[in-house]
């Protein structure tokens, strides 16, 4: 058996992989029209964050660590956005929209405190 990679052990990834899973589920409720517009783009933007967590914790300097978590924070807002006008068009109901806001900051927050730590 294999040991998990060390991004597995990041509270960032763990937080980042249950806002995927939640995107999931409730992009599979959007109306069928969005299957490959909204929904689509704002699963990519949650897988990209968590790859993007993965990709830099395998790189061997800060600034390419630091590059990628950059990535990863500017898919983080995104997804942000879109989760914002899906709950404008009432694809989610305000309570979801609500939480999956909320999902999205806390990981943006966690992303910009380990920028921090690699600028310094």
């Amino acid at each position: 058996m294999t040991t998990p990679s060390n991004y597995r052990s990041l509270l960032v990834w763990q937080k980042a992989r249950e806002l995927a899973r939640f995107v999931y589920r409730e992009t599979s409720r959007f109306p069928q029209v969005e299957v490959f517009g909204l929904a689509q783009q704002m699963r990519r933007a949650s897988i990209s964050i968590l790859s993007n967590i993965a990709e830099g914790q395998g790189r061997r300097s800060r600034r390419d660590c630091a590059h990628f978590l950059t990535i990863a924070r500017g898919s983080a807002m995104e997804l942000e956005a879109q989760i914002v006008v899906s709950g404008d068009l009432e694809y989610l109901t305000p309570s979801k929209t609500e939480a999956l806001e909320a999902a999205a900051i806390e990981v943006t927050r966690m992303l910009n405190g380990m920028l921090k730590h690699f600028a310094s």
